[in-house]
């Protein structure tokens, strides 16, 4: 939930008004949103060579996965494990734009992570994969907006560990 909407729903329930603090908190968020949304822009026009480039770097590092047996052994299961990191670089997407955790949350990262332990697929892969698209992206930004788009990839990072 964006600090605008937590601001709104808590002073609501106290039946009050914003206050001095909330509003500098709503005015640094609207501030920020220029910045956001080009990094989520720029993200997004980038998907296919941030989860090219990530994914080469992952197979490198971790060859077992691309092995006979591997999680992501044959063209169908490296396409679904590439899959999968698009959909982990469309979270930190959504994150950015809201400015927020709570969309990385709510749209399914939780799920995913016992998913995948359902499944045997190593969660220390995915998170490497998620580093390696950090690494992909932040290439591609500069200092504040390499920053915003870093700290939602941690944050997968850690959900994932």
């Amino acid at each position: 939930m964006s600090i605008v909407s937590n601001s709104i729903i808590n002073a609501d329930a106290e039946a009050r008004y914003l206050s001095p603090g909330e509003l500098d908190q709503i005015k640094s968020f609207v501030s920020g949103g220029q910045r956001r949304l080009r990094v989520a822009q720029v993200l997004s026009e980038s998907r296919e060579r941030i989860v090219k480039q990530a994914g080469g770097q992952l197979f490198q590092k971790r060859p077992d996965l691309i092995s006979p047996g591997g999680n992501a052994y044959g063209e169908e299961m490296t396409a679904t494990c590439l899959r999968d990191m698009d959909y982990y670089l469309r979270l930190v997407t959504y994150g950015v734009i809201a400015g927020d955790v709570t969309p990385i949350e709510e749209v399914g990262i939780i799920g995913a992570r016992e998913m995948y332990r359902s499944l045997g697929t190593p969660l220390e892969a995915m998170a490497e994969a998620v580093r390696e698209m950090k690494a992909a992206s932040t290439s591609l930004l500069t200092g504040a907006d390499a920053e915003e788009a870093g700290f939602y990839f941690d944050y997968v990072v850690g959900a994932l560990s």
